[in-house]
């Protein structure tokens, strides 16, 4: 067997014909830009790493038979590119490889050898990165991972995507077993994933598409593992159709859902998914199987190769280097926006942020100077929670108020995420309180704040220095076990906390009904 799915071998692409396995190993040499091209369209090379290599290779051959005639190649470049729409893998390699041209053959076959190496010590990188997030995620037991379509050694030059992270937790002794999904119409699970699982000696049954999410429902699952054609700068995920409703699935069920991919599937040129080109194949392929009609004669088709599955369903996108977390990117701005609207985030102020998983040291948090009523994922700041300053000099910055919030992060190992809001009652108790705390009757509404001692429930306030920074040093001075996840600072507002963003959003409208009930009790004291 071949060592890589794809090679150049004397002046010849020798690739492994993904069509007739599991059946047949069989190698196809491919000579020419057409034969190429049509190995690409037929799915004789399939996965977008792949066809990105393939592509490269085929620019190499176009330039070995134009020589100095830049332009044909140029030409030949273009219906290269234009093979496959969906995956940006092959139109980024085929355009890394073209800037090479004036240079010669010489130097364009130089550069897709070494985006071949390159792709194998990509893979090898990635699949240790996803490997380490996926064990943060799930606590580390022996894993059972639905994965979908084939992300292995066959739809990359050598080791694998998503796939690639299955091997690596199987040789780690992580995992129990691998469910994948047959990957209709062209059965790329059944045919290619369970070759490899069987070839790497991994546990693993195949299930129908559709079995999928009811196999996640039921308990059966503890992480998905896919691989991506296009990831949108914002997180939106274009794979093989049928990835969108396990998405669903895992996120329903509150199971992580990892995408594995190379940095070069990041087409940082799109925001949104629904900017991605679906690629639609042949009827054919849903109405007839293995060459004969299955479907009665006239009937027509839908056949979308992919899906898109939004932002807000991707836990994380791990490339070779970094890890993504488009679901916060997602939820921040979200949250964000519901307060906005209630005003209680009015103008530019407030702000919330989320420590990331498995990442101690770092969290996220909304911009400085942006209205929380139109954020978008590009009006998140990435802090170290040390210092409170943003990670990278990209992008728009923190506000002071970072300091807090990095204070809580770096006191509390279980706070996952802080709220920081104006809502009217609260900043008014803030104002009209003069003591270091305020003290709430036993409202049952302080039930939303978590498990307490018996006795008061009492609120810091902190004074509101013009130096944030010593602010969130008196805070560290109010936190003890018994403290509640909550405080106040004098005519300024009101910031909480808790283990993630929905419960510190929640605890928030608590703090505020809680102040208005103090507000309203006070008034009728005699």
């Amino acid at each position: 067997m071949m060592k890589r799915s794809l090679d150049w071998i004397d002046g010849v692409v020798h690739a492994v014909d993904q069509r007739a396995l599991p059946g047949e190993y069989r190698i196809v040499q491919l000579r020419t830009v057409d034969e190429v091209i049509a190995a690409v369209r037929t799915l004789t090379i399939r996965g977008a790493p792949a066809i990105g290599a393939a592509g490269a290779l085929a620019v190499a051959l176009s330039a070995r038979a134009h020589g100095s005639d830049v332009a044909a190649v140029a030409a030949d470049a273009r219906r290269i590119a234009a093979a496959r729409p969906t995956a940006v893998n092959l139109a980024w390699a085929v355009r890394r490889v073209a800037e090479h041209l004036e240079r010669g053959p010489g130097a364009v076959l130089q550069e897709a050898l070494a985006l071949l190496d390159e792709d194998e010590r990509v893979n090898r990188t990635m699949a240790v990165r996803a490997a380490d997030e996926v064990l943060k995620l799930t606590r580390g037991q022996r894993l059972r991972v639905l994965t979908h379509c084939n992300t292995g050694r066959l739809a990359t030059v050598a080791g694998g995507t998503a796939l690639g992270t299955i091997i690596e937790l199987a040789q780690r002794g992580r995992l129990e077993s691998v469910l994948a999904g047959e990957t209709r119409p062209l059965l790329q699970g059944s045919r290619l994933t369970a070759w490899e699982l069987a070839e790497a000696d991994i546990p693993h049954r195949v299930c129908v598409d559709s079995a999928g999410p009811t196999a996640v429902a039921a308990g059966m699952i503890d992480c998905v593992l896919v691989g991506a054609d296009r990831i949108t700068a914002h997180g939106d995920v274009a794979n093989k159709i049928g990835t969108y409703p396990l998405a669903l699935a895992a996120a329903r069920a509150g199971i992580p859902f990892l995408v594995v991919a190379p940095e070069s599937t990041v087409d940082e040129t799109l925001s949104d998914g629904g900017d991605i080109v679906i690629e639609e194949r042949a009827a054919a392929e849903v109405t007839s199987l293995a060459g004969r009609q299955i479907a009665p004669t006239g009937t027509d088709a839908f056949n979308p190769a992919f899906d898109v599955t939004p932002r807000d369903l991707v836990t994380a996108v791990v490339t070779e280097n970094r890890t993504l977390w488009p679901a916060l990117g997602f939820g921040l701005p979200r949250a964000a926006g519901e307060l906005y609207r209630r005003g209680w985030m009015d103008g530019t102020s407030g702000n919330l942020s989320v420590r990331l998983p498995g990442a101690a040291g770092r969290a996220v948090i909304t911009g400085s100077g942006l209205s929380k009523g139109a954020l978008t994922a590009r009006d998140l700041v990435h802090i170290d929670v040390e210092t409170a300053a943003a990670v990278s000099d990209r992008g728009p910055r923190p506000s002071a108020e970072a300091s807090l919030h990095a204070a809580l992060y770096r006191a509390l190992p279980d706070c996952g995420a802080v709220v920081h809001a104006h809502p009217p009652h609260a900043t008014l108790v803030a104002g009209l309180s003069y003591g270091p705390r305020v003290d709430f009757e036993n409202f049952e509404i302080i039930k939303g704040f978590g498990p307490r001692r018996p006795g008061p429930f009492e609120v810091p306030i902190l004074t509101n220095h013009d130096d944030v920074p010593r602010i969130a040093a008196d805070l560290a001075g109010t936190l003890h076990p018994d403290a509640p996840p909550a405080f106040l600072i004098r005519r300024h507002g009101a910031t909480v906390w808790g283990p993630d963003l929905e419960t510190a959003r929640n605890r928030m409208e608590c703090l505020e009904l809680l102040c208005e009930l103090h507000l309203r009790t006070r008034e009728r004291r005699p």
